[in-house]
Order: structure tokens, then C-alpha cells, then sequence
């Protein structure tokens, strides 16, 4: 049964291992460090929505085996409307990946550093951090073997590895499950709590999850067959992610302390309390949580350019390894001499803004087409709930926006 179910793994780890990245770690650390318990009513919520909206980018990708970008090509008629949607979809996640590619690294870099400490290297008056570029020879040996099998075992792998750390923190932590299952299941909204909840909401229902996984399905699915296992793995694994995003927030809860600005800071504060161990964990989860994110985000980039430019979606194939290294390359450069580029973060997060509502109400559109899936379409139910989430996503776009420009 086990042996089955292994077997039957496919990209919703994958998808769970995009959204939970340094940022989602940092965010659930702050969360949890200024309002424990009472926002993982935020993070149930962000597990539904993610669940509904992956399901549907699941089942378009193993009806129709297109990616998502090339669907967008082929149904969106008007050449204007058609060609302002590619800029804003290559803008927000081709640049806004490689803007992020040096967050992840730098993440998984922190979790790597609270064990092994700071080694830097001095080079033509550039000072570099040696373990920088070993997350980028992982990832770029990871992503350059072009084997789904390959890349799906290591990422759940990590996964696992994120998880159990993750979870061990919580654990060790020994929190009041009442209060636990009072911020699961009451919502408590206010003035002070308004953009924490945007921001655990915004890095867990992302846009570029959505492309990954309508690609993702068709490397590992071809028959209308498997739609019952990519549902079940897509379940279990964002599931699982919202676990694992809870855990942050409950660790981080059991800080007395308004110096916690990171998930290395939480390393620190946690270790005189619950000691040594409690320390080791967070910055293994840290280190697999950025690792996670260091390989997903350029190989999302690929498959957005790829498919967005008409060029081949093949993993082995030039163009595709291209984007994949440029995202990567960016990363690690940036990380490794500690360049942090401002500008091109907030231009990230304003297109990332646009673009979630305007993919979500996309693909419930491409979701009740009959010529595209047949029987398969949208049930009035799935629409219902995709409605709510496009309305949602509308209102979080909105606010991100404003946040950047500083408007609010």
C-alpha cells in the first residue's frame, strides 16, 4: 500500500515545496511571533483556496497536456489582450522569480549558516558566500538532469525533510492545543492583524504554482485515468504544506520577543528555551525550504517562457535550460554578495498583484469551456468556490499593490 502510494506521488509536493520558500517561512515566523495562535484561521483558509485553484490547473493540464501558457495563446483571440497578458505573466514570473531566486538561496544559505557558521570568501574586493553557490550546484545539478523522475524524488525528499523539522519544532514547543484550535477555527480580524493575514494568504495561493503544476501533471499523467490520483496528491501535499506552515506559526508563538524578524532570529530565541535541538531543526527546515524554492522557481520561469514564447517546453531542450540557468545564475549572484534589488522586488510584487486575479478568473474561464474539457468542466459548486477565490484574490492584489506603493 505504501509502495503504491509512493508511486503515486506526483507534482503536489512539488507545488507545496514552491509555496513554502523563505518568504512563507518569515511571514508565519512574524505571524506567529506577534499574534500566536489567532491568524491559522488565515492559513486553513489559504490551504482551501490553494487546494481548489490546484485541482483545476491539475485537471486542465492532464485533459488537455498543454501548459498553461499555451493555452493562454491559443484562447485568448485579441492579439492586444493577448500580448498585454504575456508581458504581465512574463514580467511577474520570469523577473519576479529570478527578484526572489536570490531570497530562496539566501534562506536556505541562513538555515546552513545557524549550523555551520558564515564561510566567505574575498575575491577581487568581492566578498562571497561560499554556501551560496553550493545551493546553486545543487539546483543546477538538479534542474540540468532534465528527469522528472529525478527532480520529483528529490523535492519530495526535501519536502519530507522540511516537514519532520518543521513539525519537531512545534512539537518541542509543547503548545496549548485549545488555543491552537481556537485561532483554527474562530477568524479574528483587526486593524493591527489586516496585512499579516494579506501576506499569509499571498505566499500560499501563488501564481506561478498555477503554471508549474499545469505543466507538472502532464509530465507525470497522459490518461483522462489519473485524474483520480493527481486529486488525492494534490490534497494530501497542500495539506500537508499548510501543516507545515502552521508548525512556523506555532513555534514562533512560543517567543516572548519582539526582536524576531526571520526565521534565524526564531532559530536563536528558540534555542535557550527548548534548547539545542530546537535549534538544529528550524534551520534544517529553513535550509530544505529554501532549497525547495531555489529549484521550483526557475524551473516555473521555464516553463512560463517557454510556453508564453511558443519555444519547446521539453526539460532537455536549449531555450528551456536557458531561462532555467538565467534565473538561477541571477540568484546566486545577487545571494552570494548580499545585492538586494529593491526596485525590481516591488516590481515582483505589483505585477504578482495583477496577475493572480486576472489567472484565476482565466482559468475558471478555461475551466467551463466544453471544447477544451468536455465533461470534465467546472461543477457549479467548483465555480461558486472559484468565484469567492477570484473575488479574494481581486481584493489581496488590490492591497499588495497599495502596500508597495505605500499607499496604505
Amino acid at each position: 500500500m505504501i509502495k503504491n502510494w509512493f508511486k503515486n506521488i506526483g507534482p503536489g509536493p512539488l507545488v507545496a515545496a514552491a509555496f513554502i520558500g523563505p518568504g512563507t517561512v518569515t511571514v508565519c515566523t512574524l505571524a506567529g511571533v506577534n499574534f500566536g495562535f489567532t491568524l491559522l484561521w488565515a492559513m486553513g483558509l489559504s490551504i482551501i483556496a490553494t487546494i481548489v485553484l490546484q485541482e483545476m490547473s491539475a485537471r486542465l493540464g492532464i485533459i488537455t497536456q498543454k501548459g498553461l501558457s499555451e493555452i493562454i495563446r491559443s484562447e485568448i483571440k485579441s492579439p492586444i489582450l493577448r500580448g498585454l497578458t504575456i508581458f504581465l505573466i512574463l514580467s511577474a514570473i520570469v523577473i519576479g522569480n529570478a527578484a526572489y531566486e536570490a531570497g530562496n538561496i539566501s534562506g536556505s544559505v541562513l538555515g546552513m549558516e545557524t549550523i555551520f557558521g558564515n564561510p566567505m570568501i574575498s575575491y577581487g574586493g568581492f566578498n562571497l558566500n561560499f554556501l551560496s553557490i553550493i545551493i546553486g550546484v545543487i539546483a543546477f545539478s538538479v534542474l540540468y538532469i532534465g528527469n522528472y523522475k529525478v527532480l520529483e524524488r528529490v523535492l519530495v525528499s526535501l519536502v519530507i525533510l522540511m516537514s519532520v523539522s518543521f513539525l519537531l519544532t512545534a512539537i518541542i514547543t509543547k503548545p496549548d492545543f485549545s488555543a491552537v484550535f481556537k485561532g483554527l477555527f474562530i477568524p479574528k480580524v483587526t486593524e493591527n492583524n489586516v496585512l499579516t493575514i494579506i501576506g499569509l494568504i499571498g505566499t500560499t495561493v501563488v501564481p506561478y504554482n498555477l503554471f508549474l503544476h499545469v505543466s507538472l501533471v502532464k509530465e507525470k499523467w497522459h490518461h483522462e485515468s489519473d485524474l483520480k490520483y493527481a486529486r488525492k496528491d494534490t490534497v494530501i501535499a497542500v495539506i500537508l504544506g499548510g501543516i507545515v506552515s502552521m508548525c512556523i506559526i506555532i513555534s514562533a508563538a512560543a517567543i516572548d520577543s519582539q526582536n524576531i524578524s526571520s526565521a534565524a532570529d526564531l532559530a536563536k530565541g528558540l534555542e535557550p528555551l527548548f534548547g539545542h535541538f530546537a535549534k538544529y531543526f528550524l534551520a534544517i527546515g529553513l535550509f530544505a525550504a529554501g532549497i525547495t524554492s531555489a529549484i521550483t522557481a526557475p524551473l516555473a520561469a521555464a516553463y512560463v517562457a517557454t510556453g508564453c514564447l511558443g519555444w519547446s517546453t521539453n526539460m532537455k531542450s536549449h531555450p528551456f535550460r536557458a531561462v532555467w540557468m538565467f534565473i538561477l545564475g541571477l540568484g546566486v549572484l545577487f545571494s552570494s554578495i548580499g545585492f538586494k534589488s529593491i526596485e525590481i522586488i516591488k516590481f515582483a510584487q505589483i505585477t504578482n498583484g495583477l496577475l493572480l486575479p486576472i489567472i484565476a478568473a482565466f482559468l475558471l474561464w478555461v475551466m467551463n469551456k466544453s471544447s477544451i474539457l468536455g465533461t470534465y468542466k467546472n461543477t457549479i459548486i467548483q465555480n461558486i468556490i472559484g468565484y469567492v477565490i477570484v473575488g479574494v484574490a481581486v481584493f489581496l492584489g488590490g492591497k499588495s499593490i497599495l502596500m508597495v506603493l505605500e499607499l496604505i
